[in-house]
């Protein structure tokens, strides 16, 4: 095992297929010999951070980014393909443009060749009677039908689920069904029998890089925030109608949080990546540009790391330890 100056918990922001650029952070992570603890993350940060519990190395996330299709993410019922009129029907009657069986797939498929189906997976054995730290992954979701933020498996239980028991890549799923863009997943409250429709879990919390902190104690290991940030404005949405309207909506609401990086309270501990103004949704992404992506996120790491002091970091920001701590042995 590392030493506990090179353990970290991550937090991994949302950001659609700008997720290539999180895999670069993490390799030079891994580079630095830091061992990951605890992992959670929103969309695509969900993504990373399911495969990387699941013991997925950086080097492997390449190679699976690198192989990927991103254009079979865009997977179209009959209703979809229906000519002019399709996608529209499609969101009226279906809530989302693709179906999202692709990724759900996929994300099983990888997911299965490390051993893991279930949470029951990702039980972190010293931590098994602590529920706040039992689950190696916390997934973020969001119930729009309840107004719900849910951290996902131990949320889960309001639909009558038992946490061990949640799909990883279901709950996956949940998280990276961007509005309009995906059909949402639907669940039933066990209580009252309401239908949710839970969806990508930007729309409330796209950077929780608050879920591992807890009130006192020092912490024995850092947590790092990765995220996806555009220093610029980069290019501005088209609206042509109805649908890119909506589109472009949700976009600006999911990607705002960028807007304000610098006024983040937790910049101290925040690998800020550049995202070369990719969009979230730019299925049509090249090679190029996604190799792009990764450097950058190599880039950012090392700039972090290069000034990263973790002593200081305790002495500067939680010398009181009153709003940090997971105190672990």
């Amino acid at each position: 095992m590392a030493a506990a100056g090179l353990r970290a918990d991550l937090v991994m922001e949302g950001g659609g297929v700008k997720g290539t650029a999180l895999v670069g952070v993490l390799s030079v992570l891994e580079e630095a010999g830091y061992q990951f603890m605890n992992l959670a993350g929103t969309s695509a940060g969900a993504i990373v951070a399911a495969l990387v519990a699941a013991g997925y190395t950086a080097q492997e996330l390449k190679q699976v980014m690198d192989g990927l299709d991103y254009s079979r993410l865009r997977d179209r019922s009959l209703l979809d393909r229906l000519p002019v009129a399709g996608p529209l029907l499609s969101l009226i009657f279906e809530k989302g443009i693709y179906e999202g069986d692709y990724f759900f797939n996929l994300m099983d498929s990888l997911l299965r060749e490390k051993g893991v189906r279930t949470f029951a997976d990702l039980v972190m054995k010293e931590f098994q009677e602590d529920e706040r730290y039992r689950f190696r992954l916390r997934v973020i979701a969001a119930d729009i039908s309840l107004g719900r933020l849910l951290v996902l498996p131990q949320d889960i239980r309001h639909y009558g689920i038992v946490p061990d028991d949640l799909s990883v890549a279901l709950a996956v799923r949940m998280s990276m069904s961007i509005p309009l863009f995906y059909e949402p997943v639907t669940l039933r409250d066990a209580q009252t029998g309401q239908v949710s429709y839970i969806i990508d879990g930007g729309v409330l919390s796209n950077f929780p890089v608050w879920l591992f902190d807890t009130q006192g104690g020092v912490p024995e290991w850092a947590t790092f925030g990765l995220k996806l940030v555009e220093p610029e404005e980069g290019r501005p949405h088209r609206i042509r109608g109805p649908v890119s309207l909506l589109t472009a909506l949700f976009g600006t609401m999911m990607e705002a949080h960028d807007a304000r990086y610098i006024e983040d309270q937790d910049f101290a501990r925040t690998i800020p990546i550049p995202t070369l103004g990719v969009r979230t949704t730019e299925f049509d992404l090249s090679p190029e540009r996604r190799e792009a992506l990764y450097q950058a996120g190599r880039g950012a790491a090392q700039r972090f790391l290069g000034k990263w002091d973790f002593s200081d970091y305790i002495l500067k920001y939680r010398g009181d330890a009153s709003r940090h701590g997971r105190h672990i042995s």
